[in-house]
C-alpha cells in the first residue's frame, strides 16, 4: 500500500473546484479551483485522455455540456484547448496547468475517468510522470480497478482510492448498464476486486453510507474514507457520521 498521509485531506473538498455557476465559475475551471483554495479547500478533479494521452482536466468525454465547443476531449491537443472556453472566459486545463496553479496549497483527490476499456496506457504514464513530480498533496482515485492496478506499477508511491458506491442512481437506474453487468456491480460495489488495487482509501457515495463493508474498511481496516457527492444538510451529517471527509458542491460544508 502507497503511505498515504490522510492529514492534509481531513477537510472539506470541493466536488470539481468551488463551481457555481451563477457566480460564473464553471465545475473543473482555473476559477473553481481558484475559489476552493481561497477558501482553504481541498480539491477533487476529473481526468481525461486528450490525443496522444495528454491528461486534460475534464468531466464528460465530450465538450458542448460546458464549453463553447462541440467535439471530443480525445481529439484536443494542449494548443487547441486554449480555444476551448468556458462561459468565464477561461480555457479547460489540462493536469500539468492544474498542478501549476495549485503548487501544493491545498490537496488534490484526483479521479481518473474510464469508460470500462483497456487502460490508455500513454495517458495513465504521463499522470504518473506529473504526479510523481508533483511536491504537494495529491492521491489519485477510479472507479475502475484496472486503472488503478496499472497506476500501482506506474508510480506506486502515488496513494491510490477506488471510487464506488452501489452502481444505481438515486432514481433506481444502473451506472454503466450497457458496459457492466449485475454480478459485476455487486462485485465493485463491494470492493470484491480492490486486491490489485491495494488502495489507501475509498470515496464511497454518500447515499449508500453506511454498508457493512464500508463500516469494515474504516473501522477495521481503518482507512480513511472520502463521501462524494455531499449536497445539502442531511448529507453533511450522514457524511460527518460515517466518513472521514465530504467531496461536497453547491453547500456551505461549514
Amino acid at each position: 500500500m502507497a503511505l498515504f498521509d490522510r492529514t492534509p485531506f481531513l477537510r472539506p473538498i470541493a466536488h470539481r473546484g468551488l463551481h457555481d455557476a451563477k457566480a460564473g465559475r464553471t465545475e473543473n475551471s482555473r476559477p473553481a479551483f481558484e475559489a476552493a483554495i481561497a477558501h482553504g479547500f481541498g480539491i477533487e478533479c476529473d481526468l481525461r485522455p486528450g490525443r496522444g494521452g495528454l491528461p486534460v482536466v475534464f468531466h464528460d468525454k465530450t465538450l458542448e455540456r460546458v464549453t463553447n465547443s462541440k467535439g471530443l476531449i480525445a481529439q484536443l491537443t494542449a494548443e487547441s484547448l486554449r480555444d476551448v472556453l468556458y462561459p468565464d472566459g477561461s480555457s479547460v486545463m489540462t493536469f500539468e496547468d492544474l498542478l501549476r496553479l495549485v503548487s501544493g496549497r491545498v490537496p488534490l483527490l484526483v479521479e481518473i475517468k474510464s469508460e470500462w476499456d483497456p487502460p490508455d496506457a500513454a495517458f495513465l504514464s504521463e499522470i504518473a510522470r506529473l504526479s510523481q513530480a508533483y511536491t504537494g498533496p495529491i492521491a489519485l482515485m477510479s472507479f475502475d480497478p484496472a486503472v488503478l492496478t496499472a497506476m500501482r506499477a506506474l508510480a506506486p508511491a502515488i496513494p491510490r482510492g477506488i471510487v464506488s458506491g452501489l452502481y444505481e442512481s438515486e432514481d433506481g437506474d444502473a451506472w454503466w448498464s450497457d458496459k457492466i453487468d449485475k454480478d459485476r456491480a455487486y462485485r465493485l460495489a463491494h470492493l470484491l476486486e480492490s486486491s490489485p488495487v491495494d488502495p489507501a482509501f475509498i470515496a464511497y457515495h454518500i447515499k449508500a453510507l453506511p454498508t457493512p463493508v464500508m463500516r469494515f474498511v474504516r473501522e477495521v481496516l481503518g482507512l480513511p474514507v472520502f463521501t462524494w457527492t455531499v449536497r445539502d444538510a442531511g448529507d453533511l451529517a450522514r457524511a460527518r457520521q460515517w466518513a472521514d471527509a465530504p467531496i461536497f458542491e453547491g453547500i456551505d460544508p461549514a
